[in-house]
């Protein structure tokens, strides 16, 4: 674990919850741009990955659109687009817009999928990046919820591009 800011156990509780609030409260700010709806974790991956796509030369610029577009966070230089998946656990949120299996979609949704996995305080562990064949490879169907979801397997991990890696992890 990092080094601490303050010793927030000498804090109240009354005192960690207006802290927390004033936290959201400053990454909300338009300066920060970091959290732009009430999906925090969602928000937070985003804010990370368009700053470390931007941070490393190697990778395309990627820019975090407007709010509100169907199944596309981000785009680059070149037009490509991707849909941004922050997740705690191993499995990620859901891609609506797809036909029921058997039939599979006649374009792309988006270019690229790019997962970032958050661990349990929501330290950045991993960036991995799929394109649209891999991510129709892995894409599992959860009938229940009517859309297809990705599981974190190691087979999935295989045809991923690992972006970042936290040591340790």
């Amino acid at each position: 674990m990092g080094k601490r800011i303050m010793d927030l156990s000498t804090k109240s509780t009354r005192e960690l919850v207006a802290l927390y609030s004033d936290i959201l409260a400053e990454l909300r700010k338009k300066e920060r741009d970091v959290l732009r709806t009430k999906n925090f974790l969602g928000d937070l991956g985003e804010y990370l990955v368009e700053d470390h796509y931007m941070r490393h030369p190697a990778l395309p610029n990627v820019k975090r659109i407007s709010v509100g577009a169907k199944n596309v966070d981000a785009k680059d230089e070149e037009g490509s687009s991707y849909s941004i998946k922050s997740v705690t656990s191993t499995t990620t949120g859901t891609f609506h817009g797809l036909p029921e299996p058997p039939h599979e979609p006649s374009s792309p949704l988006f270019d690229y999928l790019i997962i970032a996995k958050f661990n349990d305080t929501y330290q950045l562990e991993m960036i991995i990046e799929l394109d649209w064949v891999a991510f129709l490879k892995h894409k599992k169907w959860r009938k229940h919820m009517k859309a297809y979801n990705l599981g974190l397997s190691k087979n999935l991990l295989k045809d991923a591009k690992v972006v970042f890696k936290r040591f340790g992890s």
